[in-house]
């Protein structure tokens, strides 16, 4: 009788320690589950930082190129470049045409639109007109260049220039990357005249 209890008592024995084992490999499962999930959506969130980070440099990229191409358009008039000048003129229009507004949020796209159209405009007309008209279409996208870089911002720290003497004491103002005045409304005619009115900082 003692012999068939301690048979007993073994078969219990042994039959709890599997269900301790299988408990035990069910709990490394579920845990290794687990850390692959945890995995996957580690990569998920990377992949949703990484096409953020595609959006602001493919957005700062495309304002980049267009200052790029209105400080040319600046420094040419300076030197009573004309040819230099068309030329850029030519570069920004196509810079503004190419630019892709679904790069910005929606809620900017409408207005960003409209004043690239305007600064569109601006360089076809300086790309084909004589120096003096050239001054005109560049003095009038001064404004439309600080609206889009209010809502854009800027790559550099630009400075927004004035000379009171310009368009018959009217005055005109223009954006520049020194703050350094070389005016481009009058050359070399009046090339000191202005002052600093603005910093525009990065942002």
């Amino acid at each position: 009788m003692k012999k068939s209890n301690s048979i007993l008592t073994l078969a219990l024995l042994a039959s709890i320690s599997f269900s301790l084992i299988a408990c035990a490999n069910k709990k490394s499962t579920d845990h290794g589950n687990g850390v692959h999930d945890h995995s996957a959506m580690n990569h998920k969130a990377e992949d949703e930082i990484s096409d953020v980070s595609v959006v602001e440099t493919s957005e700062n990229k495309s304002i980049s190129q267009l200052i790029d191409q209105y400080l040319v358009i600046k420094n040419a008039l300076v030197q009573d470049d004309a040819r230099a000048a068309a030329s850029a003129g030519q570069k920004l229009a196509e810079a503004a045409s190419s630019i892709d507004l679904n790069t910005f949020e929606a809620s900017k796209q409408s207005e960003i639109k409209e004043i690239l159209e305007v600064v569109k405009e601006h360089g076809e007309h300086i790309a084909k007109s004589e120096i003096a008209h050239q001054r005109e279409h560049f003095e009038g996208m001064a404004k439309d260049f600080m609206d889009l870089l209010a809502i854009t911002g800027t790559d550099r720290t630009l400075y927004q220039q004035y000379c009171p003497m310009y368009d018959k004491g009217k005055g005109g103002s223009w954006l520049s990357d020194s703050q350094e005045i070389k005016n481009p409304l009058f050359g070399s005619k009046m090339l000191t005249c202005g002052s600093v009115k603005e910093t525009i900082s990065m942002k």
